[in-house]
């Protein structure tokens, strides 16, 4: 939750218009450097200066249905915390695409029904009561 005078702050900075989505998608206004664009159309901003401790990197999805694994590998350490230069400036995360991914990114489904379900050949241990009625 900010105050009203950095509210009115950066809706100075950003201008109506990317305050509105900021409301509806982050629900706080942020104003900082757009360090770069991924792929996949996320834009990643920075701000040091303003914001608090931990808060100071955040990213903008391109979709407005978010999920956190569209997130690049590189993308992801750097808004973590977990290294100081982003990717586009880091050489060893520089790599690119590699053979194993893939182009397009494709959607976690973990808990829904599209996610991976293991098949057992063991017989198992115990079995469901069925319940027997007797006919009158």
């Amino acid at each position: 939750m900010s105050t009203l005078t950095r509210t009115f702050r950066n809706l100075w900075r950003i201008g109506l218009k990317d305050y509105g989505h900021q409301m509806q998608y982050i629900g706080d206004t942020k104003a900082g450097t757009l360090i770069a664009t991924d792929r996949f159309g996320n834009k990643y901003y920075e701000n040091l200066e303003e914001e608090l401790p931990l808060r100071t990197r955040w990213v903008d999805y391109k979709e407005k249905e978010f999920d956190p694994s569209h997130i690049e590998p590189g993308w992801h350490a750097w808004i973590s915390y977990m290294v100081d230069a982003p990717p586009t400036t880091d050489k060893l995360l520089q790599t690119g695409v590699r053979t194993w991914e893939l182009p397009e990114h494709r959607a976690n489904v973990t808990l829904s029904r599209g996610a991976f379900k293991t098949y057992s050949t063991v017989r198992p241990k115990y079995s469901a009561w069925q319940p027997v009625a007797a006919s009158r």
